[in-house]
């Protein structure tokens, strides 16, 4: 059977930052990688659900809005999956870090935390979405070269 196209890449190279994935016409796969794979640092799942509710929700009422596809946790536990269409790379990433800053700033309750609103609403954490945001913003602040996987 043909490997889908996230198995083809060399997970012990790949570092924290954000990376294009894979291009399907005006459609961008980004990587949003927190974590260094395989290297036993794995976000638990309340971390990955808080930080998919604080960052899907700001991300899509962002400026980019109209233009997000998708936003999730990977299943290994290392990070996010972003896709969007027809923008550039440069506009995603500035859209990305206004949403980080959204999230360290934000006041109130978690988004979607009703059981109406989420099917594990109790395993939601406002800190624990701000703390892994934190760390994740430096990352990308501090990248440099483009969005192509270091090998």
């Amino acid at each position: 059977m043909k490997p889908i196209a996230s198995f083809t890449v060399d997970h012990d190279k790949i570092t924290p930052g954000m990376y294009i994935s894979r291009i399907d016409g005006d459609i961008i796969t980004f990587d949003l990688r927190t974590r260094k794979p395989n290297s036993g640092s794995y976000m638990d799942n309340r971390t990955m659900h808080s930080v998919e509710h604080m960052l899907a929700t700001y991300l899509r009422n962002g400026e980019i809005g109209g233009h997000v596809i998708y936003f999730g946790p990977m299943g290994c536990q290392t990070g996010f999956y972003l896709l969007t269409r027809g923008l550039t790379p440069e506009k995603v990433r500035k859209a990305l870090l206004t949403a980080l800053r959204a999230v360290l700033t934000h006041t109130g309750p978690m988004f979607g935390n009703t059981r109406k609103e989420c099917g594990n609403f109790e395993n939601l954490s406002v800190d624990d979405a701000k703390k892994e945001c934190a760390s994740y913003i430096v990352t990308v602040e501090s990248q440099t070269g483009g969005f192509d996987y270091a090998e």
